[in-house]
This record gives C-alpha cells, structure tokens and sequence, in this order.
C-alpha cells in the first residue's frame, strides 16, 4: 500500500464518470484508484456536473443488483463518493476540444482542479491524452503512472 509522505502534496486526479462507476461497483482498477484516495494517497476532483451525471447513471436499472450488492442504495454511494472527492467549479471551455462535447467537462475539471490526471476509459478522451500537461490514462495504467510518481518522489536524492 502506497501513502505519500505527510509533508509531500498528493496527486489530484479526476475520474470521468464510467471510472467512478466502476469503482464503487466492481472490483478491480477503478476501485483500487478510490482505495487510494480513501487513504488519501491521491485525491479524487469532481464537479457538481459530474456529480449529477454519476447520480443519473448508478440510477439506471442495469445497475440496480450490483448497487444492492454494495449495500448501500445508489444515492448513498453518490453521497460517499461526494464526501471522498473535492468538488471543484470549473469554467466551460473556450471552445469544444473532444468529439464528445460532453467530455469538455471532465477535461475542463481537471484543469479547474489543477489535476496532473484525468482517468478515464473513454476512447473520445484518451485520444487527446496529453492535453495540456494532464495525462489521460485508463485505470489500470493511472496505477502505473501513480506508483511511478510515487517511486520517484520517495528516491534517495543523489
């Protein structure tokens, strides 16, 4: 288990909505990256918007036995997701940047929350990895950048 040292900032990452499901459905990735922030080794950035949208989507009867399975109801693990994350108030963006308009938001959420990470399996996103300085990474390999950063930080300095 990786923590960061208590005097080093973490990293803020930001989760498209598809990863945040995910995660606190299944196991796997997605959940490890919230294990994390949960041990505040990261932190998690989200936005009403996304919010809502995570809201609109853990509601959907596809969902209804795994939210059952969590034990908790779909508005309780939205409102533990709400309390895990920070919220941030981004700007839209100046003009469209992903083919998907409605990945402008996530995009302009990270740069909100000043995230070196956006997390997402999104091929409308990952297209565009890096933007601006933020990598766009797929869970799995969001570890590995994380373990790398962390690997680098706690190095001997020579």
């Amino acid at each position: 288990m990786l923590r960061a040292p208590s005097d080093a900032p973490v990293m803020r990452i930001v989760a498209d909505t598809n990863t945040v499901l995910s995660g606190l459905l299944w196991p796997g990735p997605p959940r490890r990256l919230l294990d994390r922030a949960r041990e505040r080794a990261l932190t998690l950035c989200t936005s009403a918007t996304l919010l809502a949208e995570l809201a609109e989507v853990i509601a959907r009867n596809k969902f209804v036995q795994r939210v059952q399975a969590a034990g908790l109801s779909a508005t309780e693990l939205v409102q533990d997701y709400e309390r895990l994350a920070q919220i941030v108030e981004p700007e839209p963006l100046p003009a469209p940047v992903s083919r998907d308009p409605d990945d402008d938001h996530v995009i302009a959420c990270a740069l909100a929350a000043r995230a070196p990470l956006i997390v997402s399996r999104d091929q409308d996103l990952l297209v565009l990895h890096p933007y601006q300085g933020i990598a766009i990474l797929a869970s799995a390999e969001a570890l590995q950048h994380l373990d790398a950063k962390a690997a680098a930080s706690s190095a001997p300095a020579h």
